[in-house]
């Protein structure tokens, strides 16, 4: 971004800078204020691709649904390349045109984008056609490769838990109770609500007996084993056994301290019970 700002006089090219700087910083905690950094920059800088792309981004997360399609397009057009197409997507979805997001993910872009951006464009298609009410064609278009509960990538959770969304839609409860466990087990970072909908289902699909049933199978299908639980059982041990080991190395100091600690309560007690007599 900065090379992108060095044709600009200096003086507007750190203002410009600034301003893209502090809508990354505040677009977490307030959007609305990020966006307005973010359009000042593409107001002084409208055709650097890295500017129309921050105000997009923004305008997305401030859910500006028109604004951040335009300014996605516009830096697309300007840098090339296949740019945000799922957030691009899931902008006609939120707009009320889900055949726009699933014509996107037909397009010969779509086959540029990387695995990640790839994964992201099928999660925001499948949502499209079920807008369009092809619940199935969504269950089905969700069943690829990386549809694996075996496989932790930065995309995996998010993944089950939209295939898993998908199946409840079509009335396939237990299969989405399975995929919304494989979510839970891929969800590092808490990105989705999984152990909620795992709540939710359990009440709906037959009592503790079926959920354990399921849940064995799913971290059976994961390669979730006893073997692993075991292992984290004996290093939670190893780590008591430290602790355990450190505190009896400290225990005759301690005991010492305790003995002198009683000692000098013996005689406060002694010299109180003399001074109220």
């Amino acid at each position: 971004m900065r090379r992108e700002l060095l044709p600009l006089p200096k003086g507007l090219a750190d203002k410009i800078a600034l301003h893209l700087v502090a809508a990354g910083k505040l677009v977490d905690e307030d959007a609305e204020k990020a966006l307005e950094h973010a359009r000042f920059a593409r107001q002084k800088a409208s055709r650097i691709p890295s500017v129309r792309e921050a105000n997009g981004l923004a305008a997305y997360l401030a859910g500006e649904w028109s604004e951040a399609l335009s300014e996605l397009r516009a830096a697309r057009r300007i840098a090339g390349g296949p740019g945000h197409l799922a957030m691009m997507a899931d902008c006609e979805r939120a707009m009320g045109r889900p055949e726009r997001a699933v014509e996107l993910a037909r397009s010969q872009e779509a086959t540029q984008l990387e695995q990640e951006d790839a994964v992201e464009l099928r999660i925001v298609a499948a949502g499209a056609r079920r807008d369009l009410g092809e619940v199935e064609a969504s269950v089905v278009s969700l069943q690829t490769a990386e549809l694996d509960p075996q496989r932790q990538e930065p995309w995996s959770a998010r993944l089950f838990y939209a295939y898993a969304d998908n199946l409840l839609a079509a009335g396939r409860e237990r299969e989405a109770f399975t995929w919304f466990v494989h979510a839970a087990h891929a969800d590092d970072e808490e990105e989705t609500d999984a152990p909620e909908r795992l709540e939710e289902l359990a009440e709906k699909i037959g009592g503790p007996e079926v959920v354990e049933e399921l849940v064995t199978e799913a971290e059976a299908a994961a390669g979730i084993s006893d073997a692993d639980e075991l292992d984290d059982d004996a290093d939670e041990l190893d780590d008591e056994d430290e602790l355990d080991g450190a505190a009896e190395t400290e225990a005759p100091a301690d005991s010492a301290d305790a003995e002198e600690t009683e000692q000098d309560t013996t005689d406060g007690e002694a010299g109180g019970s003399a001074r109220a007599q």
